[in-house]
């Protein structure tokens, strides 16, 4: 991204560097299964899921990881919320989404790193340490 190049809403691909492959196919998300992916069998939590549009283009926001991931191939009418949500489960489950990419690293306690949306996942948060910045030293008496 150029330094004249300013973006007010961040996306999925520009966070990554490239597109997803179910962003593009609606094949590689039909069969992902809402309900076996849902936390604790509780399908309310994808309530708040929906198909939006981000600069002219048909999306799902990420909450994980506060941006958009555009979808580009053709919804059809009446599957809207449902294409959204499977899209977002798909990114989800894959460990694409920007936020989970973030955990092993931030994580402060011990918690699934692809989340609740995917049995066995590996539990990342387990040493966190604050981080240092280099050549900083606590201030006497503190």
């Amino acid at each position: 991204m150029s330094t004249a190049e300013r973006h007010i809403q961040i996306d999925a691909e520009t966070l990554a560097g490239h597109r997803f492959p179910y962003q593009e196919d609606i094949a590689l998300v039909e069969d992902v299964d809402l309900l076996a992916a849902t936390p604790g069998g509780d399908i309310n939590w994808l309530e708040d899921v929906g198909l939006l549009e981000e600069e002219g283009v048909p999306a799902v926001f990420d909450r994980y990881s506060n941006s958009f991931l555009k979808i580009y191939f053709p919804i059809p009418g009446g599957r809207e919320d449902e294409i959204a949500r499977k899209v977002l489960v798909k990114h989800l489950q894959s460990g694409n989404s920007y936020g989970i990419q973030l955990k092993a690293k931030h994580a402060k306690f011990p918690q699934p790193e692809l989340g609740p949306w995917v049995e066995e996942s590996k539990t990342v948060g387990t040493d966190w340490k604050a981080p240092v910045l280099e050549g900083w030293e606590k201030p006497a008496g503190h």
